[in-house]
């Protein structure tokens, strides 16, 4: 209390204060610290590296007051393993919180516990500093076995079973590509009517006739079939090779055409196979037409001479000349490639078909955008989709799960900040990239005064991240836009979330990027520790990759530390 009244009196003499302000003050602080009281207690001062010492905070105040205890690491360069529940316990009338703090240091060498901060209600109270030592432990060297360091143990990674979808799209691409060969450019077994079509004309007309011959018509009767079916196979034979209208043509029109080419010397048919051809065709009408029936002799011997003047016309017909069987030959040659082409054709279409139909799929399920960046490939969406590391970084430490490793980066500081500031930063990409994360960790050399003001002890987050920003504006960002909103990590370590759009610069420096960005900013009296995420407006995967570092933040290494010893 006295060295209370003599800071009070420096300062009043300092700004000439008159003596009953600084009565009044003086009444007042002896008024209020008459109802609050703070101490700070240890179980000991000399410990051995990696014991605990619980260190006591008790405070007695009115049932009605607020108390808000420290949180976190707020005992650098000790560190915090775990905080008790508040104990609250009844006094002289007044109330009487306790919490006990387990502390540990694994460094030999003698230390200071910086004091601490309690608020109650909306007063500030502050603990005294404690000198503590950590001894070495001494070890004998003659009792106790020594062992070789033990090998780096080669981690392998979590199996994957990527060859398993392989193996399924290629047996799906060989169950397409089978069916298409099945389907298309399988050669085809030829039925009975398409091997008879492929033969000549002659043997197709003698084969007709074998067949009409074992059909048994006559046997049944059938006069009118029996017929049909002989100047069937005469009219194609003479439509093919004769006159190309002997299908269409009567048989008036089909006679007159046959006795106009033997006078013409096209074809050199006899006059009595001409004669004969045009009986049986006059026969056969009256069979067809008039309902005539003549004897089943005479149709058999219809049968026989139509055999003979089919052979008759062949002889009579000329044979092809080379130019002729060269010209066949091509014909048949372009038949062949067009009918290959049209298997192509076929192919391409349903290939063409089956991609398209594939990718109109997948994206009426994932999106356009998606199925396009997993063909053509996309950074962010590989880093999304890939293999996170969950990590620490710095001391104290930030526990946080990245796409990437950050690795450490030189952080240069002034000459005159050297001697009392230590920082350390670890990163991945830069503000020009398409990602950009940043964890800092800055600490403060030196132990916090108890006749400093509140101001000077709580270090303000505001002016940290306006500094930031500065220095954003230095390197040429631009239009910064900002926001903030308290944040809580998962463990409940609270702290300051900032966020906003900006404008960052590209590569050349002359254009620039429309982006957004994140700041976590967390401090103790010592201590201050950042998150910084950049990421550019048009990225569809950022802001997931945003959310699961941010939800993965944390401050308390205990639960880690427990994790690790299961």
């Amino acid at each position: 209390m006295l060295g209370i009244v003599q800071k009070t009196y420096q300062i009043t003499k300092n700004w000439q204060i008159p003596f009953r302000c600084l009565l009044l003050l003086v009444l007042s602080l002896s008024a209020f610290s008459s109802h609050s009281q703070v101490t700070a207690t240890i179980d000991s001062t000399t410990l051995k590296i990696g014991s605990q010492i619980n260190y006591s905070i008790k405070v007695e105040a009115d049932s009605s007051d607020l108390v808000v205890f420290p949180e976190g690491q707020t005992f650098f360069p000790l560190e915090a393993v775990e905080a008790s529940e508040i104990d609250t316990l009844t006094k002289d009338q007044a109330y009487q919180f306790n919490r006990v703090y387990k502390l540990t240091q694994f460094d030999s060498g003698a230390y200071t516990i910086p004091p601490q901060k309690i608020l109650i209600n909306d007063k500030t109270y502050f603990t005294d500093s404690i000198n503590v030592a950590f001894k070495a432990v001494k070890v004998d060297t003659t009792k106790q076995k020594l062992y070789d360091i033990k090998p780096i143990i080669t981690v392998e990674k979590p199996q994957s079973y990527w060859w398993l979808y392989l193996i399924g799209i290629l047996l799906l691409l060989s169950g397409i590509g089978g069916l298409i060969y099945w389907l298309v450019w399988r050669k085809k077994p030829l039925t009975e009517a398409e091997e008879i079509a492929l033969l000549p004309p002659y043997e197709r007309a003698k084969m007709a006739l074998e067949t009409l011959n074992a059909s048994n018509y006559l046997e049944r009767g059938d006069i009118k079939s029996f017929y049909s079916e002989l100047t069937m196979a005469l009219r194609k034979y003479l439509d093919e090779k004769v006159y190309d209208r002997a299908m269409e043509s009567t048989t008036d029109e089909l006679i007159s055409r046959l006795i106009l080419l033997k006078e013409g010397n096209q074809i050199p048919l006899k006059k009595e196979s001409v004669e004969n051809i045009s009986s049986i065709l006059r026969r056969a009408d009256l069979v067809k037409f008039a309902k005539s029936k003549p004897d089943i002799e005479l149709a058999k011997m219809d049968e026989s001479t139509i055999s003979k003047e089919i052979d008759e016309v062949k002889l009579a017909l000329p044979e092809p000349s080379e130019e002729e069987k060269l010209l066949d030959q091509a014909y048949k040659e372009a038949q062949e490639r067009k009918e290959k082409r049209r298997k192509i054709l076929i192919t391409s279409v349903i290939a063409l078909f089956l991609v398209v139909a594939t990718f109109v799929g997948f994206s009426m399920t994932y999106g356009f955008n998606y199925v396009k960046d997993t063909i053509i490939g996309h950074e962010s969406k590989e880093l999304l989709e890939g293999e996170w590391v969950k990590s620490a970084y710095g001391f104290p430490p930030i526990y946080i799960e990245t796409p990437k490793v950050l690795k450490r980066m030189d952080a240069p500081l002034p000459e005159e900040a050297k001697d009392k500031v230590e920082l350390t930063v670890f990163g991945y990409g830069s503000l020009i990239e398409q990602l950009n994360i940043v964890t800092s960790t800055t600490v403060l050399k030196g132990q916090p005064s108890q006749k400093e003001s509140d101001e000077q002890k709580m270090i303000n987050l505001n002016q940290v991240i306006e500094g930031n920003l500065n220095t954003w504006e230095d390197k040429g960002v631009r239009n910064i836009i900002t926001k903030n909103e308290k944040f809580t990590t998962p463990n409940g370590a609270e702290g300051v979330k900032t966020f906003g759009t900006a404008q960052f610069p590209d590569v050349t420096g002359t254009n620039y990027e429309n982006g957004e960005y994140l700041f976590l900013s967390f401090t103790t009296e010592q201590v201050i520790q950042q998150v910084v995420i950049t990421w550019k407006s048009n990225d569809d995967y950022a802001p997931s990759i945003v959310d699961r570092i941010v939800n993965s933040v944390e401050l308390n290494p205990e639960k880690q530390e427990q994790e690790a010893e299961e």
